[in-house]
């Protein structure tokens, strides 16, 4: 059985949920873990320095005694940097990098000559990894993509190969989600459905940032808001500073709301999802899209963006294009179209722990032992 080191720099939301799942499966994975983790917050300066942090801390449990076969770390690690400290004091580890973002597809709210740093260290990160994971389709052909911008920039070097090197490298490998909470709760979806007999609920559940575009969800519900009878229930992760959209919300809809804010309690997430008639994204980037695979496992109808990773999870007919979110609800709340049970499952199961075990377990020895 071998013994990964776990670094993560963010551990926090969808970072540390994938983290959680893979250690609750290290028997099944044929692997033993340890983590270790760095609290969710100031990226770029993870980006930066978690590097010769962790090299040192690595450092200090070699000497004490400790023997890894092989890193596993995300993309907020500066692989090069971190290999090259090791390097220096004789540790080599073969090192599997999972990307649950790039940040050369990653929209910045203004133009940030300085960002170069950071699709930077992820395009270097890549070079130096032995294996790769993508989270998507999408996230793996937008890295590429910007890979492939990125090195005609050296007009006099050519290092075009580089984007063939990284993609012999590469899988797509979603990551695992525990959707064990909301089915505990499946004997209370009687129950739901009774809460959800009157007005329609309609359920936004993501991050507070402007990447979500909540100023586009807010804005067509305010629209909708003259026309049709709807709840709304509002959750997701915030931080001190956010958008004032939602604030703005809480006051035009305040007589519409079930709930507003995030939940700590996985299972207090899940009976409010359980709630909900339709799940909604509206998103300027996504990489894969947990929070809407959490809904629909609640039982509520997917409505996505036409774009992004969300056209690799669900068909056409949940996909709504370019400006026509307010037409898109406007004809499900006029005409209820919920998802079934055997629906919810069958786009929804190929993304849970137990159908990607094997998977995850082939690609960590591969990855990390070749």
């Amino acid at each position: 059985m071998q013994h990964i080191l776990l670094l993560e720099p963010y551990y926090g939301g969808s970072h540390k949920a994938f983290l959680t799942g893979l250690i609750k499966l290290q028997d099944q994975l044929d692997c033993r873990f340890t983590l270790l983790s760095l609290p969710a917050r100031k990226w770029k300066m993870r980006m930066q320095l978690a590097a010769p942090y962790f090299a040192e801390q690595i450092l200090k449990r070699s000497e004490q005694g400790a023997t890894f076969d092989s890193i596993l770390t995300s993309t907020f690690l500066d692989v090069a940097v971190l290999r090259s400290l090791l390097a220096r004091q004789g540790i080599h580890l073969r090192l599997a990098l999972y990307f649950h973002e790039n940040q050369f597809s990653y929209p910045g709210q203004v133009h940030d000559p300085g960002m170069f740093q950071f699709t930077s260290i992820n395009f270097t990160s890549a070079l130096c990894a032995d294996r790769l994971a993508f989270n998507s389709h999408y996230n793996r052909d937008t890295f590429l993509a910007g890979v492939r911008q990125y090195v005609k920039k050296a007009v006099d070097m050519d290092l075009s190969h580089l984007e063939e090197q990284i993609w012999k490298k590469s899988v797509i490998l979603s990551p695992g989600i525990d959707f064990q909470q909301i089915d505990d709760l499946s004997l209370l979806k009687k129950t739901a459905a009774v809460q959800r007999a009157g007005e329609q609920v309609i359920v936004w559940n993501h991050r507070w940032e402007h990447d979500k575009d909540p100023e586009t969800f807010f804005h067509t519900l305010f629209a909708l808001a003259e026309k049709h009878p709807f709840q709304l229930i509002v959750l997701g992760q915030h931080f001190k500073n956010q958008p004032a959209i939602f604030a703005q919300a809480k006051r035009v809809l305040h007589n519409r709301i079930r709930h507003f804010g995030y939940v700590k309690s996985r299972q207090d997430y899940a009976r409010l999802l359980m709630m909900g008639d339709y799940i909604v994204s509206t998103a300027r980037h996504e990489f894969f899209g947990i929070a809407v695979l959490e809904g629909v496992r609640a039982g509520c109808r997917p409505v996505v963006p036409d774009r992004l990773s969300y056209k690799e999870l669900f068909p056409q007919k949940y996909r709504y294009a370019q400006g026509t979110l307010q037409e898109h609800l406007q004809r499900l709340l006029a005409c209820p179209d919920p998802v079934q049970d055997t629906e919810a499952h069958r786009l929804t199961d190929p993304y849970s722990w137990p159908r990607l075990e094997k998977s995850y377990r082939e690609w960590l020895q591969v990855g990390c032992t070749d």
